[in-house]
């Protein structure tokens, strides 16, 4: 995030920021551009309505009784929450582009400061993938690394699992969930969840009370791979959302790397498909150890080029872009370049936009008119 940290965080500039990231139609970037140009959140609720009507649109931030149930159930579950320019956030994910502005955590945020690797994979995995997945992260966790997974079945559970055993020197595991932090899923999963919170970390972005939709996994996967040097793909069919992680590793600058498998098995395709794509091609705790000690941003694999922002000012007059867009995705760049205006420019008319429900962010930075 771009914001510049407030010399303090008070109670009440924490519970702003809390209640406009669940004000309508506010996402990360939106976020992340109000309090630039308001500087605190406080001021960016009080100038909201007045945005939104700049887009014909009435508006209402989020309820201020919401926002303290909210911040009730994080308490009553063991949780509390983390500031992207808070001390504790990990800097790995500030590095994103769009890192999740407030997340809610339960266990040990010292893990976040651990040399970290992503292990994730097929939920109907093979046995030896789930053996291959549980010892690798056995012996990672051993060495001192954090291992992040998404507690889903398969791959992700018996990596957490093998880490909590294995756990020394500082090392041990790190759950990113979908849904609030105080609902598990899968639910057979519960107890696992349990045990990552109370041993390990675990995280949400979501608000408490909710269920994790299909729309929340790729919010998580940017979130594993964010949090990581590197990511580990154990066992995948093609365009799954283990994929999608490595994509997401990829484009932040991170390593990617996958286990191999056989041809004549469909869940081994993906991961192929990534080593013929320029992933690395990995066997051994040890090799993933090799790729991953000194890592200083230059990743060994071409699996993807890394993505790239560019700076989100935010100018007092929005451009005149409504006519640029369509139910299309197109890059905030190729706006800039086409409106001929400035990218401040370009970003308040999108804000606007977004704030009265007619803009949809997408991944890579592009955007689209919304189709309500």
């Amino acid at each position: 995030m771009n914001a510049a940290p407030p010399a303090t965080l008070t109670r009440d500039e924490a519970f702003a920021r809390i209640r406009l990231l669940r004000s309508p139609n506010i996402g990360p970037v939106s976020y992340n551009q109000l309090l630039r140009r308001f500087g605190t959140a406080a001021a960016a609720i009080e100038a909201l309505p007045d945005l939104a009507a700049r887009g014909s649109t009435p508006y209402r931030p989020a309820a201020v009784d919401r926002i303290e149930a909210e911040v009730t159930a994080v308490r009553k579950a063991g949780a509390r929450y983390l500031f992207h320019d808070g001390p504790d956030y990990p800097a790995l994910l500030s590095a994103l582009e769009n890192p999740p502005p407030i997340l809610t955590v339960r266990g040990d945020p010292a893990l976040l400061g651990r040399p970290s690797v992503s292990v994730v994979g097929a939920r109907n995995a093979s046995a030896a993938a789930v053996k291959l997945s549980r010892d690798f992260a056995t012996v990672l966790a051993g060495r001192g690394y954090a291992v992040i997974s998404g507690l889903a079945r398969g791959i992700d559970a018996a990596a957490h699992r093998g880490a909590l055993a294995g756990m020394a020197d500082g090392g041990g595991t790190v759950g990113v969930i979908a849904s609030g932090i105080d609902i598990a899923y899968p639910p057979e999963n519960a107890e696992l969840q349990e045990q990552v919170a109370n041993e390990g970390l675990l995280i949400a972005e979501m608000p408490p009370g909710t269920e994790p939709l299909a729309r929340h996994f790729p919010h998580r996967n940017r979130i594993i791979a964010g949090l990581a040097t590197g990511t580990l793909v154990v066992e995948a069919a093609p365009k799954s959302g283990s994929l999608i992680t490595a994509r997401l590793a990829a484009e932040a600058g991170r390593e990617v790397m996958a286990i191999p498998g056989s041809p004549l098995d469909s869940r081994s395709h993906g991961c192929n498909q990534l080593i013929r794509d320029g992933a690395v091609l990995v066997q051994s705790p040890d090799d993933v150890i090799e790729l991953l000690v000194g890592f200083e941003g230059q990743p060994r694999s071409s699996f993807c080029e890394s993505g790239s922002g560019f700076a989100q000012d935010v100018a007092d007059e929005p451009a005149d872009i409504a006519g640029l867009l369509t139910l299309a995705p197109v890059a905030v760049d190729e706006l800039i370049r086409q409106s001929g205006a400035s990218a401040g420019a370009v970003q308040m008319a999108l804000l606007e936009m977004e704030l009265a429900g007619r803009l949809v962010r997408h991944a890579a930075g592009r955007v689209s008119l919304s189709s309500i």
